[in-house]
């Protein structure tokens, strides 16, 4: 089987990687771009809605989707099941002078589509939502750390920084695309990146182990080779387990509808990223720290 040049192809597409970074990191500026946070960090109107008897959650949409709220769909509001007959609905609408005609027809729509229906409203404030966003940063970074740990005992601390590294670039190119694109950045995005962080890692660490296995297997193989032919030898397996999860995601990308639009994007982002950077961005790195804190040695002992 031909061998592909990895890591040779690397000193043009790191550069190409890092104007992405950097252009990312720009637009996620607010004066700049921005994210575009959803109803978890901003606030809004909650309603506690309970019908007479059982409606499907598509058609509360529906209803919601009559209302005028400018340039806010209310289409994409939070809706959850809280018993057999009761639903909450979280809007983006804050309980101003600006968005109370809005809250007030969503009230009325309700009640017209579904006569009986009992509707109460709350307030979700912004101190809730800075505390949500504060505890949803906190996981990202309290499992980066957990996985720095991990990976520098596994393996050597070389291969944690190349890790930590690749799972920025991935993470601020996607948050860079939601604000290019003005994606709403939520709870259910966080959990998509986190899954994205946890999927680009998985691949990493097996060439990361294919790459130690062949240090102690050949010894007189230089680093770079030995590289380049552990990519090689997990070629296939990547190959396989992306796809395997590319096709059910673009599926629910197409499928699922406004609400899961930005689960489904990170989760994709994640995939294309996590393959890329796992060639392209980890191992080179790799093969620069032992350049340059490795002088001397022409191989990699583990």
């Amino acid at each position: 089987m031909r061998r592909i040049d990895f890591l040779g192809k690397a000193k043009f597409l790191v550069p190409l990687s890092v104007l992405l970074v950097v252009a990312s990191a720009v637009l996620l500026v607010p004066s700049v771009r921005g994210l575009k946070m959803g109803i978890d960090f901003t606030g809004g109107t909650e309603f506690t809605v309970k019908f007479t008897e059982h409606v499907n959650a598509a058609a509360i949409r529906d209803v919601l989707g009559t209302v005028s709220a400018g340039t806010l769909d209310l289409r994409t509001s939070q809706i959850q099941s809280a018993g057999p007959t009761t639903y909450t609905i979280t809007t983006q609408l804050l309980n101003v002078e600006t968005d109370q005609v809005a809250i007030n027809s969503i009230d009325a729509a309700l009640k017209k589509a579904y006569p009986g229906v009992e509707v109460n409203r709350n307030i979700i404030g912004q101190q809730i939502s800075k505390e949500l966003a504060q505890s949803g940063l906190m996981a990202i970074l309290i499992a980066m750390g957990a996985m720095l740990i991990y990976i520098s005992w596994r393996f050597r601390f070389r291969y944690a920084i190349a890790a930590i590294l690749e799972l920025i670039h991935d993470t601020v190119i996607a948050l860079g695309i939601f604000a290019l694109f003005r994606l709403e950045f939520n709870l259910e995005t966080i959990a998509a990146f986190l899954t994205l962080v946890g999927y680009s890692l998985n691949d990493t660490i097996v060439i990361f182990d294919r790459i130690r296995e062949n240090l102690k297997l050949d010894q007189k193989r230089n680093l770079f080779d030995t590289i380049n032919l552990s990519i090689n030898q997990s070629l296939t397996r990547t190959i396989n387990t992306s796809a395997t999860v590319f096709l059910p995601v673009v599926i629910l990308l197409l499928l699922g509808g406004t609400v899961l639009r930005g689960f489904s994007v990170a989760m994709l982002i994640g995939i294309i990223c996590g393959t890329y950077s796992s060639w392209y961005i980890g191992t080179p790195i790799l093969y620069w720290w032992a350049r340059h804190f490795d002088k001397g040695r022409s191989r990699e002992k583990s």
